[in-house]
This record gives C-alpha cells, structure tokens and sequence, in this order.
C-alpha cells in the first residue's frame, strides 16, 4: 500500500473543474502545502471552491488565474495587506462565506466523523450567525454548523512514511488533521518519506487511513512574513500633545492584570507583545494553532521554524510546553479552560460587545480564532489604541462595525488608560502618566466612570 507519488504535479494531476479543495496552512507561511499549489495552479483545474484559514501567499494564485468561484475561509483580508480574494470579490468574480477557526476545523472533522455538523455557541449574536438555526442547551444559545466535506485536501507534514502515516512537529500540526479527514483524497506535502516503522507510532498524529497520497515538498516556504510580525513598533501616540503609553508599555500593564495561576491566550497584533513581559508568572500562553505554554519570542539562533504562536511570532519553549491540532486547541477554549483572552479591537461599546473583525472598507475580513475565543466564558481583556489612525473613538456608545462577541468584554487596555466594566458600565482604573481621568473621558465616546477612590 505504497501512497508516495513522485511529484506535486502527478498528485493534482486528477483534480477537475469544479472541485473544492480544503487547504492548510496557519498564517501566511506556517504549514502551507506550497509544492502542491504551485502545481494546482499550474494544473490549471478552474471553478474550484477552497477551503481555507486564509488564502494569501502560494494560495492567492490561484485566485489570481481566476481558478476559484467560491471560498470558505476565516480570512478574506488583512489590515494593511493587499488581498487577491478581496479583489476578486469586490469585482463579483468569486463568493464567500467567513467562518470562524475553531468553526472551521470542527466542521472539516465532523465531515471526516460521518456527522451532519455542530452546534456551538461561537458566532451567536454576531452576522455569523444571521439566518441560521438556534437551538437552546442548558439555557445557552448555539447555532448549528453543517459538516464540510471536500474533494482534495492539501495538507502538510514534517514526516510521512509510505503507508501515510504522518508525524508532526512543533505547533505545526494546526488544520492539518481535521482537513485531511473532510477529504475524500488527501495529499500530504512532507519535508521528509521514509519507511514504515521508521516514525515512532506513538508520534503519529494522521493515520495513513485517512491519507491517499504522500508527496516530497519541492518549494520551500517563505519564512519571512513570519519574522515581520515579530517588529512591532514601540512609538507612542500624542494626545493634546503629550506622549501616551507605547505599545509594550501597554502590553506591560496588561500583563501585569492577569490573574495567576492562568491559561492565557494571546490575540494578534499588540497582544502578543504580553509574552514578553510575563518572566516568573505562573501564566502557561495558549494558541489557537496548537501549542500551550510557550514562552517570549525567540532571538535570531534561538528559532525552531516549526514553534510560534498564533500570531506568527517564533517562541521559545518552556518545561512543560504541549503541541496539539487546532481541534484541541478550541475544545480548550469553548469549554472554559482558558481563563483569560487578550484580544485587539476596532471597537468595544458600552455594552460590553467587542468588533474585531471587519470595518466597513473590508471585503469579507478576518475572523480568525477571535468569536471562538469570546464564546468560551474566559475573561475577555481588550488591548488596543484609544483612538483610531482617523482620530475616531474606539470606545463607543454602540459597535458600528460587526460584532465579534456580545456582552464579553470585562477589561480595557488602551494607550492612555486601563477601564474594567463592573455593573454594567466600565470604570477608569487607571491613567497613562501625565493625563486625568477627565482628559480620558474627552477622548471616549462611552459613558465612563471614575473608579472609587
């Protein structure tokens, strides 16, 4: 039972027009199956619908080549990042329908699992959930999810051995699991074939069961967009000309909030600057693509191209670190195992609803892990800018944007002050040096109090 193919263009060889394909991949260079998209691009199959946590970088040729009508994914568009798919869908050459991470690997797994679908609580009272069933357990809404299954899957490996057993490593394993089970052909894209018995049966996370095809990686990935996140910016802001908090000052302050002992998860952006400031805390960091307790981003010679977080930072390791498939990773979160959310924001109202996933300007967006994160009980602290790039409110009467969740937020960190809702409105606990809590509240459009002396 031999699945190795000799190349990435003899693997895609069979995929015909209108095929849907569910492609891996966590961020723009982490576990993307490069080798075999190049060759589906050259392949030239068209009416294709993919499936996929974002479909930027080898993926977005595809969809230059005008090969795809249809996407589901949890990424449309990033802020700041030229999008392919956003194009194509603002000109009507494709459609879209936005899922969210941990929606998306679990529908993939119910396909694989014979099931109809879900139901879960992630996307309830936000656009996700607009016309769909709703049905109550215990007293909590959840929104039910068909099972996706797929044509192809392109996934990918650090080992396969030639009955297509795979091992993974590292917080690579991500989709590739419940994506290679929706499939009714997946093919695995490996650094490396080797014999059977040659991988440790207890390393084996993908059973040759669920494989058709294994295939040697003839590209290599573009490690480089994973770097670029790693810079941010430590410039601080002005308000009525006086310096605010910078971004790691913010991430300091937030960090320094969180409750200990604690599982704690990190959102992109500004949030993953918290890593760095948590030395000695008794505070394990969770990743929706598979890892828990890593530790601050890892220096030059310190980087294992296959450990990073969520974000896109490579890490480092701490005794004790865990490697899982993004399934596991949101089970965590939705049954309330995580105590703490750090996420960014474009708004958060008085109500306590947060938008971080698309504005107005986007075409579709980015979902990401972030309505999973919020549906799951976990204190919700939200860290972002008080104003936006345009000068507007970011704390606001009502969310203008789509919300990511309802009533979730418990805690603010902004670059001038730190506010936390108790009875139903958020009080300012905090100010950035040389500002007043009057000068804050002229910044905000929400209704804020001052906490009790």
């Amino acid at each position: 039972m031999d699945k190795v193919v000799a190349s990435p263009a003899d693997a895609v060889a069979d995929i015909p027009d209108g095929a849907s394909i569910a492609i891996s991949g966590f961020g723009l260079s982490s576990g993307v199956p490069n080798s075999l998209l190049a060759a589906a691009a050259e392949q030239g199959a068209k009416d294709l619908c993919l499936v996929a946590n974002g479909v930027g970088g080898a993926a977005a040729k595809l969809i230059e080549n005008n090969q795809v009508s249809k996407l589901i994914v949890s990424f449309t568009a990033r802020p700041n990042i030229e999008s392919a798919a956003a194009e194509k869908a603002a000109a009507g050459h494709l459609t879209y329908e936005m899922v969210p991470q941990g929606t998306l690997v679990e529908r993939l797994r119910a396909g694989g699992a014979g099931l109809g679908g879900i139901f879960t609580p992630t996307g309830v009272s936000t656009p996700i959930a607009n016309d769909k069933e709703v049905r109550f357990f215990d007293g909590k809404a959840f929104i039910f999810e068909p099972a996706i299954k797929v044509d192809y899957a392109f996934v990918c490996a650090y080992r396969a051995d030639r009955l297509g057993n795979c091992e993974f490593r590292g917080s690579a394993q991500h989709f590739n699991p419940s994506f290679a089970k929706g499939a009714r052909i997946a093919i695995v894209e490996v650094d490396e074939i080797v014999e059977p018995g040659a991988i440790d049966p207890h390393r084996v996370g993908l059973p040759g069961s669920f494989v058709a095809r294994v295939v040697k990686r003839t590209i290599q990935p573009d490690r480089s967009a994973l770097a670029r996140f790693r810079r941010a910016p430590d410039s601080a802001r002005t308000y009525n000309g006086k310096s605010a908090w910078t971004r790691h000052q913010m991430a300091e302050k937030a960090a320094s909030l969180l409750p200990e002992p604690g599982y704690v998860n990190l959102g992109l952006g500004i949030p993953t600057l918290v890593a760095n400031y948590l030395k000695g805390r008794d505070i394990l960091l969770h990743g929706e693509n598979g890892i828990l307790g890593y530790g601050p981003p890892a220096a030059e010679d310190q980087v294992d191209w296959y450990v990073h977080d969520a974000g896109g930072n490579y890490v480092t390791e701490r005794p004790g670190v865990a490697y899982f498939d993004s399934v596991t990773a949101f089970e965590m979160v939705r049954s309330g195992k995580i105590d703490v959310v750090v996420l960014g924001a474009y708004q958060v109202d008085e109500a306590g609803n947060v938008a971080n996933w698309s504005t107005p300007e986007q075409v579709g967006g980015g979902i990401g892990g972030a309505m999973d994160m919020v549906a799951g009980g976990a204190t919700v602290m939200i860290l972002m800018e008080h104003r936006d790039s345009r000068d507007r409110a970011k704390l606001v009467r009502s969310c203008t944007y789509p919300l990511t969740g309802a009533g979730c937020v418990s805690i603010v960190v902004t670059d001038l002050a730190v506010l936390r809702r108790r009875d139903g409105r958020f009080v300012i606990e905090d100010v950035a040096p040389g500002f007043t809590e009057e000068e804050v509240a002229a910044l905000t459009e929400m209704d804020v109090s001052r906490a009790p002396v």
